[in-house]
């Protein structure tokens, strides 16, 4: 099959397509029933399988927390099984409180993050939005922590749901390679209109890897998929979940097809109420 289309991450090439991971470590925005059942159901072997679909259509990227036991696990199988390596991006969460023990914990976490196999580092939207000073118009100590990811051998970039994140981060020539901006048909957790977000993704100095594109599974993947590749850059990404080999499947040729502007060849759900318009 012909690899899926890639893009340039500072000096790493990574494939347009991100496989997300909310899927697989039990973060389902939905409840949290629903996330202890995807805790539950999921497990190394599980997730190896659906990278392994990933891997062999040419999406060999990935993003999420690389540190977790179950994450490790399954991408060495995924590995092993097909002898094609995953790019990481870690999204570690970082001390944010006030003192000198934060840079050491912060240490302590990146290495643990380069431990993981991390090639690129993003700190979580938890620090880095924590960090956003909008009177001054820039990320209070980024310059900090991306030399601090730097002096790992790891490429630094910047994980936000705050869209003027990525204005400011350009304004003031933050260190990062590429950013994380939430960026769906629905609005699903978007702090800005959605023609306001994509206009500031147009304008990015940096590639943007867009997240939630179904919205948490409150979109098809028709809808959320087509908007998210329509209106985005050839440059950016879209990470995408799933919890299955078949979903895996599903999204990666839906996603196919709106790049090449053709029908999706994929089976569609059928109930009774399909009789009549598709009778079998």
């Amino acid at each position: 099959m012909e690899s899926f289309p890639r893009t340039m991450i500072e000096n790493i090439s990574v494939s347009r397509m991100i496989i997300g991971t909310n899927w697989f470590l039990g973060h389902s925005h939905t409840s949290d029933a629903k996330s202890r059942f995807i805790r539950e159901y999921m497990d190394s072997s599980r997730i190896a399988g659906i990278l392994e679909v990933f891997l062999n259509a040419g999406i060999d990227t990935t993003v999420g927390l690389m540190q977790e036991p179950v994450m490790l696990e399954g991408i060495q199988k995924a590995q092993d099984r097909t002898g094609k390596k995953i790019i990481r991006i870690g999204t570690p969460g970082l001390d944010i409180t006030e003192g000198q023990g934060k840079w050491d914990n912060a240490k302590r976490t990146l290495d643990a993050q380069m431990q993981s196999g991390t090639i690129i580092c993003m700190p979580h939207q938890s620090t880095t939005d924590a960090l956003l000073d909008k009177r001054a118009r820039t990320i209070r100590e980024m310059d900090a922590i991306s030399k601090l990811i730097r002096e790992r051998g790891m490429i630094p970039g910047l994980s936000t749901h705050a869209p003027e994140s990525i204005i400011f981060t350009d304004e003031r020539k933050l260190d990062v390679a590429t950013y994380i901006q939430i960026y769906n048909a629905a609005g699903f957790m978007m702090p800005l209109e959605i023609d306001w977000s994509q206009r500031i993704i147009w304008n990015a100095a940096l590639p943007v890897l867009t997240i939630k594109p179904m919205a948490a599974g409150r979109l098809l993947p028709i809808v959320g998929l087509a908007f998210a590749w329509s209106t985005i850059r050839d440059k950016d990404m879209v990470a995408v979940g799933t919890m299955t080999a078949d979903e895996a499947r599903e999204c990666i040729e839906i996603s196919r097809s709106i790049l090449e502007r053709r029908k999706p060849e994929v089976d569609l759900q059928r109930t009774r109420s399909k009789n009549v318009v598709d009778p079998k």
